[in-house]
């Protein structure tokens, strides 16, 4: 095979400081695998470089150094340009230039990716503005409180909203760039960078996130989505029906999906849920039942009151008291 070949995938990597290490290697290594015959990594069919205003080194999060490959340049010479996000921290947001030459990016109909908490970067630079973004269920507030007018997607592993594209990090990076090696150099390419990285099969963005402890164990996916929106909103619980319109399905749907897979509707689901958290909270924390009320959506400590009794047989202060005595005793 000719090196000098021109790629049909085409990808420059933003590596915001602290970034996660693992989203990017994981990235990397689909395009790598999917990029030449067998397992020699050679970049022909898809080429990647890390891009940088200075060449300084890039220390992600847990330590180890990248060195970037090219300055940032013109944007245009690549289909996508993806920024790889870390921690969250005033001082890991990207550098002006970095801002500026996702702009030009976007104005060039460059596509966009943000990876892990790469889309941050990209809404703080007005880039997300009228898009979907896709964000960790870890990271579902600390979004929220950021960008307080827009609404991030918790319940999928990756979305792709015409030229943008995010992830919530973890294998779930696997899965995004499987997608892109997909569309743009075959199906089979994929399957084969998954299978030696010993993932079983490729997964379609709308896939539920993995990894949120739920009160619930659901194996049916639309199921899985309407728990972790339930437990997103539990200080202002959604209602069945705007859960179901987000979801893209009829009330009458959701609640026949629950009931085959629960065995419980889904207004029954979300006390429980809420009710967990409210038990949580008795165990772990002083908060008055007041406060408790407030935080797990309920009208006020009254209502809190009588559906944990109705709940458990008992009040949520006789219920604390009895976990403390039993901690007491351990």
């Amino acid at each position: 095979m000719n090196l000098a070949t021109t790629p049909r995938l085409r990808i420059g990597f933003l590596l915001a400081p602290r970034f996660t290490l693992s989203a990017f290697a994981t990235f990397v290594d689909v395009l790598r695998l999917a990029a030449d015959d067998g397992d020699g990594s050679r970049p022909i069919r898809c080429r990647w470089t890390v891009l940088s205003r200075d060449m300084t080194p890039i220390q992600s999060s847990c330590g180890i150094k990248i060195q970037p490959e090219e300055p940032l340049g013109d944007p245009s010479r690549f289909d996508y340009i993806v920024t790889v996000g870390g921690l969250i921290d005033p001082a890991t947001t990207l550098s002006p230039e970095a801002a500026a030459f996702l702009k030009r990016a976007a104005e060039a109909r460059v596509s966009l990716a943000g990876i892990c908490t790469g889309v941050f970067a990209l809404a703080r630079c007005g880039l997300m503005d009228g898009y979907r973004s896709c964000v960790s269920w870890f990271h579902h507030e600390d979004f929220l409180s950021e960008f307080e007018k827009m609404r991030p997607v918790s319940d999928q592993i990756f979305v792709v909203d015409r030229d943008r594209l995010s992830c919530s990090g973890g294998v779930s990076a696997a899965h995004l760039a499987a997608f892109l090696v997909d569309r743009h150099i075959g199906r089979a390419a994929a399957r084969k960078a998954l299978s030696i990285l010993m993932i079983d099969e490729a997964l379609t963005g709308d896939r539920p996130q993995p990894g949120l402890p739920l009160e619930l164990t659901a194996r049916d996916p639309l199921v899985r989505r309407a728990l972790l929106a339930m437990q997103q909103n539990l200080h202002a619980p959604l209602s069945i029906a705007r859960i179901a319109r987000d979801l893209g399905v009829g009330r009458r749907k959701l609640e026949r999906h629950f009931s085959a897979d629960l065995g419980v509707p889904p207004a029954d689901a979300s006390i429980r849920i809420r009710l967990a958290q409210a038990r949580l909270l008795l165990r772990q924390s002083s908060h008055t039942i007041t406060r408790i009320a407030e935080e797990t959506g309920f009208c006020d400590a009254s209502h809190l009151i009588r559906v944990f009794r109705e709940a458990t047989g008992v009040t949520p202060d006789q219920w604390r008291q009895s976990e403390q005595g039993m901690t007491t005793e351990g």
